[in-house]
């Protein structure tokens, strides 16, 4: 007879954690969700967050909601961003078509506006289009966060872009955070013009860390991690549609430097022999994962869905998987990891 883990009650008073957020358009919802449901939590304290694109908003959001209103402030501060999300999509052409909505799917496949823009973004670039400078997101973050806030916001953030030029990854932290900062996390190569930061070009963070992990490591204190996964790191079948291939394509590519940090901090606590110093650091690392496998049942164009209705059905879906893994793993916060990454050193 197994051992029962004690009930989340148990845990002590204010447990440190951070959070890794992953990107996914409005599947970012999900990640709302969650966040939602871990700020009705007073035992819970969060130092710091890594966010690559919609992770990034959720963490930009939520900070500077906390930092003005505590947690309370943090949820209606999430809400409101994502009502102006919705508020702000009624008006895209990107919709689902009436066979979409009659036999209740949340993609939009079927779209002709979508069809078309599809086929455009395999011919052209965003260089050869009227609309691909602009995101319609810019007056949305301009109005939802208070950047002047961030700089003093008591929760770390840490919002990665990849420099075109280099393909490396950049952090940037709290006090150099702007709207330009949080585009550039969620700016796809094939929809928008590379967005200029400081004299150089840079693209969705997804491609070089989604979400990068090593600033939580090396900039916090908190032994526990909590990633909120959004993209599918396995998925059953063989994708034999050009569309399913190249989601798939981009669902691999984006977890790849995630998995790559993982690995390294499942080899640095095998090998370590000591819990000084940064190393120790890595080695002590307890990481945990909230997902759904709703994620895998949604089609890829459904991240650019953002009716109400169907954000409203990923925040619950989010609030329920954070429910579920409270209910499961809280009293393992600040004691074990409850995902075996041990288990990437074997597939390596």
């Amino acid at each position: 007879m197994t051992e029962q883990s004690p009930s989340p009650t148990s845990r002590p008073a204010a447990q440190l954690v951070d959070l890794a957020l992953q990107g996914g358009g409005s599947h970012g919802a999900f990640t709302w969700g969650v966040l939602d449901r871990l700020l009705e939590e007073p035992e819970l304290s969060i130092e710091g967050i890594s966010g690559t694109s919609a992770g990034a908003m959720n963490a930009a959001v939520m900070a500077v909601g906390h930092a003005e209103g505590g947690n309370a402030g943090a949820r209606a501060a999430l809400e409101r961003f994502w009502k102006k999300v919705s508020e702000a999509a009624a008006f895209s052409p990107l919709q689902r078509s009436p066979l979409d909505v009659l036999l209740g799917r949340w993609s939009i496949d079927q779209s002709p506006a979508y069809v078309a823009f599809d086929l455009a973004s395999r011919l052209f670039s965003p260089y050869d289009m009227p609309f691909g400078s602009t995101n319609p997101l810019e007056p949305v973050l301009a109005e939802s966060i208070d950047f002047t806030k961030l700089a003093s916001a008591p929760i770390k953030l840490f919002i990665t872009a990849t420099n075109v030029r280099t393909g490396r990854p950049r952090g940037f932290r709290n006090a150099e955070l702007s709207p330009k900062v949080l585009l550039a996390s969620a700016c796809l190569p094939s929809m928008f013009q590379a967005v200029e930061i400081d004299g150089e070009a840079y693209w969705d963070g997804g491609y070089s860390g989604n979400p990068t992990m090593t600033p939580l490591v090396r900039e916090c204190v908190a032994d526990d991690i909590i990633l909120v996964g959004i993209n599918p790191v396995e998925r059953p079948g063989i994708p034999k549609t050009a569309r399913d291939i190249l989601n798939r394509l981009n669902e691999v590519s984006f977890n790849a430097v995630l998995l790559k940090e993982l690995r390294m901090m499942a080899l640095l606590r095998q090998v370590a022999t000591s819990g000084q110093g940064e190393a120790g650091h890595w080695s002590r690392m307890r990481i945990h994962l909230i997902r759904s496998d709703l994620m895998v049942d949604l089609g890829a164009s459904s991240k650019l869905n953002a009716e109400w209705a169907f954000l409203k059905l990923l925040q619950g879906e989010g609030r329920r998987a954070a429910d579920a893994f409270l209910a499961t793993h809280g009293a393992d916060l600040g004691r074990h990891s409850t995902l075996p990454i041990d288990r990437l050193l074997d597939l390596a």
